[in-house]
């Protein structure tokens, strides 16, 4: 199967995806003004049975606004009441939404057929999931990238080892990046209050590849935010090499050579580009 063509629109690039509980509505303005990259409207985990019409009533009323950022949901599995949640988003100024619990592309088939022209975000958070992982990235043009979701695949596999999750959320970054998506976002830091933790964290996940972080609290988001920032002068080696190389081209010359007179090869330029999209921030996006 061909890579996925990565949503109908753009993937925004996001260090923090900030949830906030869908009946909880005047939590919404804030989480927009947190100085999160992207909301996420949680219609699944945090919303309690009795209150799932109420909430996704409180998501579509404040998606008709003006909200000016990027503002996901996170709708409940599909035969669980996503279905319901999928049509209730329908022409809405919704950014994307994530698919919980996802293990089959026919699921984002339905998706699609219920939201057409949203960007899609399966969220891997089972084993079938995981071993579904490039399928799922491929399963339709619509999905614009990858999450994954440590708490529920803990519990179902019986164990919260750092070794099996790690294993589990690498093969989410291999499909990601075999299909062509953007690096996937960590999971939840669940201990809020240490954001010390939580920086370590960050910098051992962007050493392996991910990109971004799922947090569920405002306070992480400024510590999530620097951790996925490139220091200035990474920026600026990067642009150098970027430009030494757009020159060559314009010459006519296929032999890229960085200021030290050495081959510049394909991936350190792709790794350039890509540090430089990532301090493009799409800023207020609906």
């Amino acid at each position: 199967m061909p890579p996925s063509s990565a949503g109908t629109r753009p993937s925004p690039v996001v260090r923090t995806w900030l949830y906030v509980p869908g009946d909880r509505p005047e939590r919404f303005g804030k989480a927009v003004a947190s100085g999160a990259d992207a909301v996420v409207i949680d219609l699944e985990d945090a919303v309690a049975p009795a209150r799932k019409a109420a909430a996704r009533g409180a998501a579509v009323g404040f998606l008709g606004s003006g909200h000016g950022r990027a503002v996901f949901v996170r709708v409940n599995a599909l035969g669980d009441g996503g279905e319901e949640d999928l049509a209730a988003l329908r022409g809405t100024r919704v950014s994307g939404v994530r698919i919980p619990k996802c293990e089959h592309p026919a699921q984002l088939a339905e998706a699609a057929r219920l939201l057409p022209g949203v960007r899609l975000v399966p969220l891997l958070e089972t084993a079938l999931g995981i071993e579904h992982a490039y399928a799922l990235a491929t399963g339709h043009a619509q999905v614009s990238g990858l999450a994954f979701g440590e708490a529920d695949l803990a519990a179902e596999l019986g164990t919260g080892h750092r070794d099996v999750l790690d294993a589990a959320a690498h093969r989410v970054l291999l499909a990601a990046a075999a299909a062509g998506l953007p690096r996937p976002p960590l999971s939840v830091f669940p201990a809020v209050r240490d954001l010390d933790g939580l920086a370590a964290d960050c910098a051992r996940g962007r050493e392996r590849g991910f990109f971004g972080r799922s947090v569920v609290h405002p306070a992480q988001v400024p510590v999530v935010n620097a951790a996925f920032t490139a220091p200035a002068r990474e920026l600026e080696a990067a642009r150098r090499l970027v430009e030494r190389v757009e020159r060559a081209e314009a010459n006519g010359s296929g032999a890229w050579l960085d200021e030290a007179g050495n081959l510049i090869d394909a991936a350190a330029l792709r790794q350039a580009r890509a540090a430089l999209g990532a301090a493009r921030h799409p800023g207020p996006t609906a």
